[in-house]
């Protein structure tokens, strides 16, 4: 744990961070909640931990998840340690990759 939080973060560079969570987490320190930033995440390795956007089911964490900016979500602890790479786009990236998806 680190800081009071269920995971242990390494920073990888300004926006990309790899968090852990161990298979000894209590779940109830999985907590809803929502970020500040849009943010995608990535399973670094095979797990059954889930995760839920709110008023939905919850899904397998087996390919990149965007969870946009203020959209309350959860992981739902699985067996085994979760380790996830966590990408945050400030809202100028997400202006330039729009505009560039867009061919402007």
């Amino acid at each position: 744990m680190h800081l009071g939080k269920p995971y242990r973060e390494e920073i990888l560079k300004e926006s990309v961070a790899v968090r852990t969570f161990f298979s000894n987490t209590d779940e109830s320190e999985l907590k809803w909640h929502w970020d500040e930033e849009d943010r995608e995440i990535e399973s670094l390795e095979t797990t059954d931990w889930l995760f839920q956007f709110d008023n939905q089911l919850p899904m397998e964490i087996n390919k990149k998840i965007f969870i946009p900016k203020g959209v309350i979500h959860r992981v739902i602890k699985g067996t085994g340690d979760l380790k996830l790479q966590i990408t945050k786009w400030p809202i100028q990236s997400l202006s330039t990759r729009a505009l560039m998806s867009m061919g402007l």
